[in-house]
């Protein structure tokens, strides 16, 4: 209950207050501090995918400061030569507002990513996006068939069926690359599973119906059962390491990322940056008020 009423006043709290919470979790404002971070983890052996904070735009003036942006990312990431990728939120590119322009703007993105052979993997947002983020998937990967990926999440009730919908667009050349995470949206009991038990269970049924497939998964989760679970599947499918990558966020569980790296799997870190943090913080919060005990240690204990 405690947590519950931090999470739900933290909107309303000085951003100075905030940020106290946010830094563990976010690697700075800054490009520059991104850049930092990711060569922080490139050192550990871990690869990143960068994610500028920002979604649900007002103003398709705010899609094109964005996409340049994001162009300039990847040419400084590219020159700095980090171990990594790109992630993106279409909502951040007008996508509720004119879905061509969202598509003309991720477009010309993926095109400067394609000419330096590297990743991005275009997010997936809450319900009212699926339909539209998928449609724009299919497009984009139809003319940039090995830079492109989608994020696929195991709570909403539809996700199994668009696994197997999507196998058109599968080729043992060009595979698909789904990153796959529980869900972090607010959705209704119709169209997503809510209790823990049954979204594990989701999460691991997609996760077996990939590797029956041959389907590249970035196995998403901070949770050490779904770790394990992942475990058994690897080895029950003889899967090698090439073929899938354990992910996490930024500044979470720390060591059971080390005791999957002990185990010589692969390992990436999703690294958000970007001057939008404190909407980005607080529905994080939101989601997982059992962080809001972090926020009290931070403020008494030092480190």
């Amino acid at each position: 209950m405690f947590n519950k009423m931090i999470a739900a006043t933290l909107p309303y709290m000085p951003k100075s207050f905030v940020w106290i919470f946010s830094k563990r979790y976010i690697a700075g404002k800054k490009i520059e501090d991104a850049i930092r971070a990711s060569r922080e983890l490139n050192a550990e052996g871990i690869m990143v995918t960068v994610d500028l904070l920002g979604e649900f735009i007002t103003r398709l003036d705010e899609a094109d400061n964005n996409k340049k942006e994001y162009l300039e990312i990847i040419d400084t990431f590219i020159r700095e030569k980090i171990d990594g990728n790109f992630s993106l939120k279409p909502t951040m590119f007008g996508l509720l507002i004119d879905k061509e322009v969202c598509y003309r703007n991720i477009r010309e993105i993926l095109a400067k990513v394609a000419s330096y052979d590297n990743f991005i993997r275009i997010d997936m947002e809450d319900s009212q996006c699926v339909d539209l983020e998928i449609e724009l998937y299919r497009k984009l990967k139809a003319e940039f068939p090995k830079h492109v990926g989608l994020v696929v999440q195991a709570y909403l009730k539809r996700t199994l069926k668009d696994l197997e919908n999507l196998m058109d667009l599968h080729t043992p050349e060009n595979p698909l690359n789904y990153r796959l995470c529980k869900g972090i949206y607010v959705e209704p009991a119709e169209i997503a599973y809510k209790k823990y038990e049954e979204i594990n269970q989701h999460f691991l049924k997609d996760l077996e119906y990939m590797f029956r497939q041959g389907i590249y998964p970035g196995i998403a989760t901070h949770d050490k059962p779904l770790v394990e679970g992942a475990y058994r599947l690897i080895e029950k499918y003889n899967v090698p390491k090439d073929k899938y990558e354990f992910q996490m966020l930024y500044g979470v569980t720390p060591e059971l990322r080390r005791s999957i790296i002990e185990k010589s799997h692969r390992m990436r870190v999703y690294v958000p940056f970007g001057e939008q943090w404190f909407a980005y913080s607080t529905r994080r919060l939101k989601e997982n008020p059992r962080m809001a005990m972090l926020i009290i240690k931070a403020l008494f204990f030092r480190g």
